[in-house]
């Protein structure tokens, strides 16, 4: 008998817990994003999402490796006559300082990915600092534009990390469509992906050197627009005063 009370003690302790990761799960799950962060106590947030009743979005590129599919991305943003944001990490910015400079003449949108493509979540405050102080310089030096966003590269952060890019005036951005272009996925695969998840005030995830996103661009701006959708850079789909984040990320319009 006390064998079956323990156990049963202890299957009633595993579906509590269950239970308790059900709304982290589901929000995973629904949300796309990488790296979502609980706690007990309240966590300082990157934008995720922005709440909009106008169906505009944003459609972002991480460049990090290697740009040999840029030009094709930039050429059929072009033809569509959509502006996206692009976030180059220093390192890129130095070696293709020319496609920096046509992504920017371009009128896109640029911020920074960090220096060095890090964890910055195990970094001191001074060298996040550093990181961002030196990576937008490298950006601003090619582009002549100042830059005031920023995505943590892997997806990780912590509070220090969004506290210390905020306290800079540079605003720390994630996504809530992840088009999963890293893992290789076919282009129907990556059209499918986005025009499930996206929603008004989405922010899709994408990198410059996918193997098949710019094959994948045109469907994914035409099945987007077909569905109301209207693409700005996410300079222009955040809000800059007066706003929250929720416990999602998502950005809301209105002070706390």
């Amino acid at each position: 008998m006390r064998f079956v009370t323990i156990r049963l003690r202890g299957i009633a302790l595993l579906l509590a817990l269950a239970v308790a990761l059900l709304p982290a799960c589901l929000f995973a799950h629904y949300t796309d994003a990488a790296a979502v962060w609980w706690s007990s106590g309240a966590r300082s947030l990157p934008v995720y999402s922005v709440e909009r009743q106008d169906n505009k979005i944003a459609i972002s590129f991480d460049c990090a490796w290697g740009a040999d599919y840029t030009r094709a991305i930039l050429e059929h943003l072009a033809a569509a006559n959509v502006r996206a944001t692009f976030f180059c990490v220093q390192f890129w910015a130095e070696t293709y300082p020319d496609v920096l400079k046509e992504i920017a003449d371009a009128g896109h949108e640029v911020g920074t990915h960090s220096a060095t493509h890090s964890y910055m979540s195990r970094l001191s405050e001074q060298q996040i600092r550093d990181e961002l102080t030196s990576s937008c310089a490298a950006i601003e030096a090619v582009t002549g534009k100042k830059v005031d966003l920023f995505r943590p590269p892997y997806g990780d952060y912590d509070d220090l990390l969004i506290d210390t890019s905020l306290d800079m005036g540079i605003l720390p951005i994630q996504w809530d469509v992840d088009s999963l272009d890293w893992k290789d996925l076919s282009a129907q695969e990556i059209v499918s992906r986005i025009a499930e998840h996206t929603k008004s005030g989405s922010v899709i995830l994408c990198h410059n050197n996918g193997l098949h996103t710019a094959e994948a661009l045109p469907a994914v701006i035409d099945s987007l627009r077909a569905k109301g959708f209207t693409f700005v850079p996410i300079g222009e789909l955040v809000y800059r005063e007066n706003y929250t984040i929720d416990a999602t990320g998502r950005q809301i319009p209105g002070g706390a």
